[in-house]
Order: structure tokens, then sequence, then C-alpha cells
């Protein structure tokens, strides 16, 4: 049975993740909505909102979960290479709702985006606020590729990313990725499995293992000097 969070209540807590469904692989609960202080507590808990347009909001906390090591960062040969030739320049920050804009941009031949207006405005919040932080690469100026993300102490956690051009959102992860190590962020979380992101060094975790470093992590200060001074990419 599902929990059913009341929208009145931000404060009403989570369930355990131990009582997720196994099928849909981690639904933990239902309803709620997306206030700061809601999404900030779900974050901290090791879940996470995700629903399509119409749906009422939705809770999940997957096992296994997908995480990334910053220091098991991996950067392919050719990806080296794009790097290598600056084909692109880097920011965060810069342009938080244009990356979110490109990340809720239909996909293939997705006709729609799980990325509702509601879910936008919830994260445009989050980043008014200091939790929610953007990466960005561009190309003569040019912003065509990105991702966005939560961090809370030293965990952050990835929620999606954005390309317009090839190898630009490896590009931007990669730049992430050196960004909050040289913050001493401690974990990168990346939510469910994609080839995208294993293809770049990320890798499964059982959930238990997660919640228990999530719980350490996210009540750890990262570099005070987080988000106000970009480190020099070591391929500069």
């Amino acid at each position: 049975m599902l929990t059913v969070l009341d929208p009145s209540d931000d404060t009403q807590p989570f369930p355990p993740v131990e009582n997720a469904l196994t099928d849909p692989n981690g639904l933990l609960a239902v309803g709620g909505r997306l206030s700061v202080e809601r999404l900030k507590n779900a974050y901290h808990a090791g879940i996470f909102p995700w629903y399509g347009e119409g749906d009422p909001v939705l809770w999940w906390s997957p096992d296994p979960r997908l995480v990334l090591w910053p220091e098991r960062l991996h950067v392919s040969r050719s990806l080296r290479k794009v790097l290598h030739r600056k084909m692109f320049s880097f920011s965060f920050d810069r342009a938080f709702e244009s990356v979110i804009a490109g990340c809720a941009e239909p996909r293939g031949n997705a006709r729609g985006t799980w990325l509702t207006q509601e879910m936008r405005m919830a994260y445009i919040e989050l980043h008014r606020g200091g939790y929610a932080h953007s990466f960005e690469a561009w190309r003569h100026g040019i912003l065509v590729g990105g991702l966005y993300g939560v961090a809370l102490g030293s965990m952050f956690y990835g929620e999606s990313m954005f390309h317009r051009t090839t190898d630009a959102s490896k590009a931007a992860f990669v730049y992430a990725v050196t960004c909050l190590s040289s913050w001493g962020y401690r974990l990168i979380d990346c939510q469910v499995y994609t080839d995208h992101l294993v293809s770049l060094g990320a890798e499964s975790m059982p959930r238990a293992e997660f919640v228990r470093l999530v719980s350490l992590y996210s009540r750890e200060a990262a570099d005070p000097k987080a988000w106000l001074r970009a480190p020099v990419p070591h391929w500069s």
C-alpha cells in the first residue's frame, strides 16, 4: 500500500524506503506538493519525485541506485580529445532556467516530457534558495548542453541533462564532476541505470548502502567556496 502524502503538511514524514514497491521498482509514495521543504526532506531520505503530465506527484527510491564516485569518473579517449580541442566553454549557475528548459524538451520520438511545468517551477525555487544548481556547455556563445541537480551537504543529486550537439552533455558532465570533486562533494546520485552514465563511470549501489551514505554525506559540509569559483580543468 502506497503512502499518500498530505499536500497541506510538508513536514509529514516519508515512509521508510524499504516499503517501496519492487514493481515498479522504487515507487514509495504519492501526493504532497513540490515545496522546497518537501523536496529537501525527500533528498535527505534518498527519495526523488518523478511523474508525468496529468499524474499525481510520485516519489521514488529504487533499488539498486546508480551513483558516481567523483574519483571514478571515466573519460573516454575520444571525449578527452574533444575536451583538449576546447570545442566547448563551461560555466555553472549561469543559465539555470535555460538548462532546465533544455532538459524538458521532448527527446527522440517522444511527444511530451516527464519534466512538467510544476517540476520546473519547483526546481527553479530550489535554485533561488541555493539548493539546485546547473552546469552549462557553450559553443560560440550558444548554450548547447548542460545538466542540473540538487546539492545538500557533500552530496550532489543529479536530475537531468540535455544536449543540442554531439558530446555536449558528456563534456558538461565531466566539467560538473571536476567542479564537484574540487569542492569536496563525496558522491553523485545518478538515480537509475542508463548506458550513457555507466559509460562515464557510474555504478550500481544497493539502496541500503546509498541511504546510509546519504545520511552521512548530506549533513557533511562541502567546501565553503563551492559555487563561488570554478577550478581550472586539467585539460585547459
